[in-house]
């Protein structure tokens, strides 16, 4: 089989879906390549800074591990912005959405929200509240991603910083992006179509 006959996929069979799937299979294998790549890239984003988005991204993940962060937090702290070139008013959000699949909870809603809560500098500039996050005083991680917008974000535009290359951080992005998507092991019960953000969106209570 070269390609599956089906023009609906209320059509198709199990053999092709299993056809399908090994082709999925061996592209979500090139992952950690295309994280990399799309990294590399950050390098001509967004100007107008001291550092190149790249740089940002890499000094954010080098701040994180020499405070003791863990691997998954060091990770979430380079990819954070990686959504930049597509999703330049949503970024967080595509950031959280490539990671969720392999980190715990708590690290993908740090990363959802850390746009919002990086506002609290600048935006009252063109009239915004900077204390927009406080809505979300109450939730359990609030602080924490405070903390990774003070200690590592918010702080990462030193171009005198010794921050360390993308090199330095390959064998990272190629552990925990080959991880199995969704593993009760990494993800706790979290599955594609349910997670703290999911539900927090639908507007069903919980």
């Amino acid at each position: 089989m070269e390609k599956v006959q089906f023009r609906q996929m209320k059509d198709g069979t199990k053999e092709e879906y299993d056809f399908l799937e090994k082709h999925e299979s061996d592209y979500a294998a090139g992952l950690p390549d295309r994280i990399l790549s799309a990294l590399r890239n950050l390098e001509n984003s967004l100007s107008g800074y001291q550092v190149t988005r790249l740089e940002h991204s890499l000094q954010t993940a080098t701040r994180a591990e020499a405070d003791g962060a863990d691997e998954e937090m060091v990770l979430a702290a380079l990819i954070h912005d990686i959504g930049d070139d597509l999703s330049p008013y949503n970024h967080s959000q595509l950031a959280a959405s490539i990671i969720r699949p392999y980190v715990r909870p708590e690290v993908t809603w740090i990363i959802n929200q850390h746009g919002l809560f990086q506002n609290y500098y600048y935006i009252h500039f063109y009239g915004g509240n900077p204390n927009e996050r406080d809505y979300l005083k109450d939730h359990p991680w609030y602080q924490k991603c405070v903390d990774f917008c003070e200690k590592w974000d918010q702080a990462s535009f030193d171009p005198d910083y010794p921050t360390k290359p993308l090199e330095y951080f390959e064998p990272l992005v190629r552990k925990i992006f080959t991880r199995p998507a969704f593993s009760e092991q990494y993800v706790g019960s979290q599955t594609m179509g349910k997670s703290s953000v999911d539900i927090a969106m639908s507007g069903v209570a919980i």
